[in-house]
Formats: structure tokens, C-alpha cells, sequence
């Protein structure tokens, strides 16, 4: 990867528009071999990541031989299309970490939460609860493996919010 100059009143980086290499507001999209088959292939990666948001094939040239060079066009268009992607993949990722679940009870309704914590040393979660008005019932600490349903929610409800 080319190094990036920045001048020292400005520290943005100088954006690079070359035609297999183009780097601009945060931004780097370069074209390379793709290792499947004889073509192209474009990654898209976002500063300071250490893998491509987004891979994906490159059109030929008109000597079907080389691939089309980047361009403005093209290089905002990979720019939204990746950062599609990683928008989408923080959804996943914070739908996969927070679950809830709103049961209803003869004292009113109450919403059940659990927030996962992915800690490489210490994994576990946080499984909570709050009335209509958000006042915080009870707040426990469980297994980061702990299922969050409709049936377990109601069971810590019932059994007075003990440790499930």
C-alpha cells in the first residue's frame, strides 16, 4: 500500500486517485487479482480497519485484459455500497447483543432485557427488567449463553427476579 502524505498544516491525508488505487474521506478502494478466476476484483477498505468491508468483482477493460480504471463515479458508489455493508453488519451485531422481551403481568407490563458482553476473559450478560415507566425492577448477571424468550422472562418474573 502507497504511503499517504499529509502537509503539516493539514491533517487530512492527500487523496490518491490513481487507476487501481484510490484513497479519499476515509476511504481506500484498490483493485487487485482476483484469486477465483482470471479477472478483477475491487476491496473497499475503511481507514484504520484492518480488513475490507467490502470485496467484490471488478469489470474488465476495453483490452479485456486489464481491469476499468477507478473513477469518481465508481469509487463513490463502492464508498456507499460499503459503508451499506458495515452499517447492516453493526444492526446484526447489536440485534445479536441486545435482546428484549415485554411480558405482561398482573402488576402491568414489564420489559425484560439482556445485554450480552463479549469479553474475551470474563463473556456474560446482563439480564434486566423495568416497569411501564422505566423504573429498573431488578438487574442480575448471567451466563453469556443465557436464552432470552417469552417463557424465561415471565419464570424470573414469577420466581421474584432470583437469580435464573
Amino acid at each position: 500500500m502507497k504511503n499517504i502524505d499529509t502537509t503539516e498544516n493539514d491533517d487530512a491525508p492527500t487523496p490518491i486517485n490513481e487507476p487501481r488505487l484510490w484513497c479519499e474521506n476515509g476511504w481506500t478502494a484498490r483493485v487487485i487479482k482476483n484469486a477465483d478466476d482470471e479477472g478483477w476484483a475491487v476491496e473497499m477498505i475503511k481507514d484504520g480497519e484492518p480488513e475490507p468491508a467490502l470485496v467484490g468483482p471488478w469489470t474488465m477493460g476495453r483490452d479485456k485484459k486489464n481491469p476499468k480504471p477507478l473513477d469518481s463515479a465508481a469509487f463513490n458508489t463502492l464508498v456507499k455500497t460499503a459503508s451499506e455493508v458495515l452499517r447492516r453488519h453493526e444492526q446484526q451485531l447489536h440485534a445479536t447483543l441486545h435482546k428484549k422481551v415485554v411480558v405482561n403481568t398482573a402488576s402491568g407490563r414489564i420489559t425484560v432485557t439482556l445485554d450480552i458482553v463479549p469479553d474475551d476473559d470474563d463473556p456474560h450478560a446482563i439480564l434486566s427488567a423495568e416497569d411501564a415507566f422505566g423504573e429498573v425492577l431488578a438487574r442480575v448477571r448471567v451466563s453469556a449463553g443465557f436464552k432470552l424468550t417469552a417463557a424465561t422472562a415471565a419464570g424470573w418474573i414469577e420466581n421474584d427476579f432470583r437469580r435464573p
